[in-house]
């Protein structure tokens, strides 16, 4: 019997391998071919005929200008751009990496068209984002079997499926007696971490849900203040005496780390917390807030916020 979340987990995988995904929605099905993995070869394979559409997410399309087509105007839906004759793979990178928004600032005309079965378009926004890749892809209508049902990306994030897989004792600045606890579920590539900070007071600890910041926790970039917020929750645990940071692997809430960098380059300012803001404006790979509910979950019912175990 099919396992829901591990056929979302070979979707992901083929997204990031410049493999076609198939997406069932609850008005049909729709093929797409992610822009950032395909290249022109595949995409000749996918579309010969040169009539697949662009998706693309509405943040997306409003950098692009399109949002004042009723279309490209609903946030946070996808946005579909009509196939025109000069739109080949080039075009279409140009179009969906903000990289190359300097290097290309005349693009189109576009017209925006509706979107046939916009649950599964949605759906193809979401991998990108659990993919870590460019919430861009080539589509076109399917009419064949085993496309991968929106309920089967549910149970791949469901964070009920998250459970310790290693704890241990680590000294750190805030606290020499903290232990560190990873969780991660049987598909998912990368860990949730909590570091619990004291001892349980029977009151609430401090919590902290902190998103991955590769650049700003670990460097020290100063494009964001995520090292000083995350160094200042750790004093305050420890000058309260307890406390459980939440550390979430969701690099550049949620952008992942290419997409982060990639997007970093458009800004020369040295300095500003609103950088990483400004990135994920600019990509708009569509973030869930249910991703948060991950650190709630390791917080309530593995650690025991209260008893932390």
């Amino acid at each position: 019997m099919s396992d829901p979340a591990r056929d979302a987990a070979r979707a992901i995988d083929a997204l990031r391998r410049g493999w076609p995904v198939a997406l069932a929605g609850a008005t049909g099905a729709i093929e797409v071919l992610a822009i950032e993995s395909g290249d022109a070869n595949r995409l000749a394979d996918f579309d010969a005929g040169g009539r697949a559409d662009v998706l693309l997410s509405a943040g997306r399309a409003a950098t692009l200008k399109l949002a004042n087509q009723a279309d490209a105007a609903v946030p946070d839906a996808p946005v579909r751009i009509e196939r025109a004759p000069w739109l080949d793979f080039a075009a279409a990178t140009a179009l969906a990496d903000p990289q190359f928004d300097l290097a290309t600032p005349f693009k189109g005309p576009f017209h925006a068209a509706p979107v046939a079965v916009p649950d599964a378009a949605a759906a193809a926004l979401r991998l990108a984002r659990i993919a870590g890749i460019l919430p861009a892809f080539f589509v076109r209508p399917y009419a064949g079997t085993g496309a991968l049902p929106i309920a089967a990306i549910d149970a791949h994030e469901d964070a009920g499926r998250l459970a310790i897989a290693a704890r241990a004792r680590l000294p750190v600045v805030a606290a020499e007696d903290a232990e560190i606890v990873a969780f991660r579920t049987p598909e998912a590539a990368g860990e949730h971490v909590a570091l619990l900070i004291g001892q349980p007071t029977g009151a609430p600890p401090l919590v902290r849900l902190h998103s991955e910041c590769l650049t700003g926790d670990a460097l020290g970039s100063l494009k964001c203040d995520c090292g000083p917020q995350l160094q200042a929750a750790l004093a305050a645990m420890r000058a309260d005496g307890w406390g459980i940071l939440l550390y979430l692997r969701q690099e550049g809430r949620g952008i992942g780390l290419v997409n982060k960098l990639r997007a970093y380059a458009l800004f020369t300012l040295p300095s500003t917390h609103k950088i990483t803001a400004q990135a994920e404006r600019r990509l708009k790979v569509l973030q869930s807030l249910d991703n948060l509910g991950a650190g709630f979950q390791l917080a309530s019912h593995d650690l025991d916020i209260r008893g932390a175990g």
